[in-house]
């Protein structure tokens, strides 16, 4: 079959906040200059915002910025923040702390990102923008000067073996003068780029936690519209970085989380069970207890700050939002950041083509130098240099971190001299036999869930029959690396099950159940030897969020 090819003057790969504002953005100024361009954006879950979870607390300053009457008609699942708590958490006890300062959210929203997207879409589509959902984004253009020049699309219709059935359809091949990389975090194409163009050579390792998150519908009661809780402590031990989030929107729905960061040292922890762990506590059984878990999901998130945000240009693109990691650790948000990256790269894409036109040399397309030098003009890098010793602090401890944190915000207001360095997240690992063991408790089917039934909730779909996007470099590595030194951590810091290990032929193997993948990315960030390599599958695939 003959290839489909499609060209564009820009395909941005990622309908998340980033990839949406960009194309947004793009189309207003090219239609305030009189500018004719075309804008794609491509995106590999089946329906827009079918990928995207986050807590999540949304400060409005991109918002704002991109559509300032938003508010006339806001996106669903949009509450206004009414009152904050933090607390401190011991194994039965609660105290209420102070609300730090850069966990003030007078003025933000508490949102469905999922909801957020897809309102955001309607808008780009209303400007002109074309929105391909179920189109996953596998490979990348380069010409021969290794300028990247669009994206490929994946091949539909192969089975498990990589054989082509009777569905079998070749990828689409968007060309593009400017491709927009807007992957969220751990974008696989992104990875590539910043390998292959040494993209992070002045940068230092990001780093990364794992989010996960329930939905709840809780008694009129019980729900307080527009309050804000966050906690640190239990369940996670002092050396482990980590903590949780209870957000009330309206309808009676509240949004619940762990974060945990992958930077842990005790290979048998469990992150999924931590946050059936957390739900148990006195402060919070008594909200859940009459209530009913609607929906599950986990994503991988950018910790690293400042000092971890790699070179975002090259010939031909660039890398935004969380892709790249703009992500204020202290907030504990990301999306505003993320949309500006987006907004201020559109920016510079639309300067280049109008200068392009205006060139002797239309065929001569400048790389987006503007890009990386308006971001550090903005409030964007101003916020995230503020703050980039405070994560790095939480390696001293949970009461060192607290303690640099409260010096580094209140007394020194973030203009240190001196700037923390970050390491990767799977060198942090203790060996199986030097870690102690945790014990988890059984489920009990109303409050705490086994693993498999939470999956369910996510409303994961892959299709069995089709190769397996999660690929090892070295199959061997599994059972005598990770099994032999770590106990095979993958078993637990995956929140969907994928990875076990089974006996065959009285031996021990490792069986990956791709289909049970909600493409979190931790298995490609935290597997102590690095083997896993994250790809996209088939598209479509994935978890089915709707209000996450």
């Amino acid at each position: 079959m003959t290839q489909e090819e499609l060209n564009y003057d820009v395909v941005v790969v990622g309908a998340g906040p980033a990839g949406l504002s960009a194309a947004i953005r793009l189309k207003q100024l090219t239609q305030q200059r009189g500018q004719d361009i075309s804008v794609c954006v491509v995106e590999k879950a089946s329906e827009i915002g079918g990928h995207i979870i986050s807590g999540a607390v949304l400060q409005p300053t991109a918002l704002n910025e991109l559509i300032p009457d938003w508010l006339n008609a806001p996106p669903p699942l949009t509450t206004p923040v009414r009152k904050d708590m933090f607390y401190w958490l011991t194994t039965k006890k609660s105290v209420r702390l102070p609300t730090p300062g850069p966990m003030n959210n007078h003025g933000n929203y508490i949102v469905s990102l999922s909801q957020l997207c897809r309102w955001l879409a309607q808008k780009a589509e209303g400007y002109g923008v074309e929105i391909y959902p179920g189109f996953a984004a596998a490979d990348v253009i380069f010409n021969h000067q290794d300028k990247v020049g669009g994206i490929i699309t994946g091949p539909q219709g192969l089975d498990k073996n990589g054989q082509k059935t009777s569905l079998y359809q070749p990828g689409v091949r968007i060309n593009a003068t400017y491709t927009l990389f807007a992957e969220g975090c751990r974008g696989s194409l992104s990875e590539q780029l910043m390998k292959k163009f040494n993209l992070r050579r002045r940068s230092d390792p990001q780093t990364y936690a794992i989010g996960l998150k329930e939905l709840w519908e809780i008694p009129e009661a019980l729900h307080k519209s527009g309050l804000v809780v966050h906690t640190v402590g239990w369940p996670l031990d002092h050396a482990t970085y980590g903590g949780s989030f209870v957000y009330h929107l309206d309808k009676k729905l509240i949004a619940l989380g762990l974060v945990v960061g992958l930077d842990y040292r005790n290979p048998h922890l469990n992150p999924y069970q931590e946050l059936q762990r957390f739900k148990t506590h006195p402060l919070i059984r008594p909200v859940l207890e009459q209530g009913r878990r609607l929906a599950y999901g986990a994503r991988a998130l950018n910790e690293g700050g400042w000092q971890s945000i790699p070179q975002l240009t090259f010939a031909g693109g660039a890398i935004i939002g969380c892709a790249a990691g703009f992500l204020n650790v202290p907030k504990i948000k990301g999306t505003h950041t993320a949309m500006k990256s987006g907004m201020l790269a559109a920016e510079a894409v639309a300067d280049a083509l109008l200068q392009s036109k205006k060139s002797a040399s239309a065929l001569e397309f400048p790389i987006l130098t503007e890009y990386p030098k308006k971001l550090k003009k903005s409030w964007v890098f101003k916020e995230l240099k503020r703050v980039r010793n405070i994560r790095p602090a939480f390696r001293l401890g949970l009461l060192g971190g607290i303690a640099y944190a409260a010096f580094d915000h209140y007394l020194l207001r973030g203009r240190t001299f001196w700037t923390f360095r970050n390491h990767h997240d799977h060198e942090h690992m203790f060996l199986a036999a030097q870690a102690p063991k945790i014990v988890y408790p059984k489920p009990d089917g109303r409050l705490t869930f086994d693993l498999m039934s939470s999956v369910y909730l996510s409303n994961t779909m892959h299709e069995e029959n089709q190769p397996c996007h999660l690929k090892l470099k070295d199959a061997d590595v599994p059972v005598q690396y990770n099994l032999a030194l770590y106990d095979a951590p993958e078993q637990r810091y995956c929140p969907a099950g994928v990875y076990e290990i089974v006996a065959e032929d009285s031996k021990p193997r490792l069986r990956i159940n791709a289909q049970n993948c909600i493409h979190c990315k931790t298995c490609d960030i935290k597997d102590p030897g690095q083997n896993i390599v994250w790809t996209t599958p088939q598209g479509g695939g994935g978890p089915g969020y709707s209000e996450m």
